[in-house]
């Protein structure tokens, strides 16, 4: 097998995306067999709605991305997997701050991933995410 994307990524080879940059994105660990990530992000005041806490379309992007890294352990360079769906749900909010994500391939077809993911602050669950994305050559 060719280099994985997610190596590209994890050596810096691939840039970091702005809006990755923006989530405050941190790579804290992978397991390229499990095809498993987790990250880290910043909950920032920018990010913050009118009660204070951080906005759900934030959140939603923090998973994107938790999905999305997962699915890169399992591409090799020169492929991706945009998104298809994205399906979020919010379980408690989430204060200004550090947030840990998640995310994982829970299912491998021919050219379609199932992909799921999780948020947590202060080691409690803030949101679950599930997605489908297409395999494609860039």
């Amino acid at each position: 097998m060719s280099e994985r994307f997610f190596e590209a990524i994890a050596a810096g080879k691939v840039p970091t995306p702005e809006c990755a940059k923006t989530l405050g994105l941190d790579i804290i660990g992978y397991d390229l067999d499990a095809h498993t990530v987790e990250l880290g992000f910043e909950g920032r005041p920018e990010f913050a709605n009118p009660i204070g806490i951080v906005q759900g379309g934030f959140l939603s992007a923090m998973l994107d991305d938790c999905m999305g890294l997962a699915s890169a352990t399992l591409l090799s360079v020169g492929e991706f997997a945009p998104t298809l769906a994205i399906n979020v749900q919010f379980h408690r909010p989430a204060k200004i701050g550090k947030l840990r994500g998640a995310g994982r391939v829970t299912k491998q077809g021919k050219d379609i991933l199932h992909l799921a993911g999780e948020l947590f602050q202060d080691d409690k669950l803030v949101a679950t995410g599930t997605a489908t994305a297409m395999v494609r050559k860039m």
